[in-house]
């Protein structure tokens, strides 16, 4: 069925941020397979780029057909460069980083907007960072369940300050399709950057009110865009 022409693309790979790992996930899957899509996660190790780049790629190479590429926060760098793939069709970015040719998240980061909040980043330890406790709910998840914003905040994983230097080689938006959802009360990647970004990758742009962690507490609104952008890459192909 998903490689079939004619057919908007069955296959959705999702890629999770920094300080998490994939199972954030869980809600936006059911909810994809429930509309009848083939849903790939990728378990980034977060070290470098390259690393989770070659991760996502093994994924994508898993499924039976076209692919719409899926990434949260950090993830949207990481679907920025493992785009590139001919077998993906779609660019979804949910509250992510979108940087162009030669930028990183690090260069995206450097000057924040004047008044925007500053994340609760720890200094780097062995080269790697982490959130405080402490914030991590307000800051991260301010709209997700107060429990499970404790659990995440316990669990994170440390995120390699290789991974935020590594830069894109070829911006995948340049060249195909693009959807945005910006999260319009995220405390950690501001609204005003994330509409930035969307705009100058051209991506198609809904609007949301939700934290940085959108995909965990509103997965219905994060798995209707995705199905959104999978309709929208058959039109545009069959427009190509």
């Amino acid at each position: 069925m998903s490689g079939t022409s004619g057919a908007a693309p069955t296959n959705v790979v999702l890629v999770h941020g920094g300080f998490v790992d994939g199972s954030g996930w869980e809600a936006v899957y059911h909810a994809l397979r429930k509309e009848g899509f083939t849903v790939g996660i990728v378990q980034n190790p977060t070290i470098s780029l390259a690393d989770d780049v070659q991760a996502t790629r093994r994924v994508v190479a898993a499924q039976n057909g076209p692919v719409v590429l899926v990434g949260h926060s950090y993830g949207g760098a990481v679907i920025t460069e493992a785009g590139n793939d001919p077998n993906v069709v779609a660019l979804v970015y949910i509250a992510a980083f979108a940087p162009d040719t030669g930028e990183s998240v690090s260069t995206l980061i450097k000057d924040p907007p004047p008044g925007a909040p500053v994340p609760p980043i720890l200094a780097p330890q062995d080269g790697y960072l982490l959130l405080y406790k402490g914030k991590f709910p307000a800051s991260v998840a301010g709209d997700v369940d107060p429990a499970q914003a404790a659990f995440m905040a316990d669990a994170q994983v440390p995120w390699g300050v290789e991974a935020l230097a590594g830069t894109i080689s070829q911006a995948a938006w340049r060249s195909k399709p693009s959807w945005y959802l910006v999260a319009t009360d995220d405390r950690m990647i501001p609204p005003p950057a994330q509409r930035f970004m969307a705009q100058r990758a051209g991506a198609t742009v809904t609007e949301v009110a939700g934290s940085h962690a959108i995909y965990v507490s509103q997965p219905a609104a994060v798995a209707t865009l995705i199905a959104t952008a999978s309709k929208g890459a058959l039109v545009m192909a069959h427009a190509g």
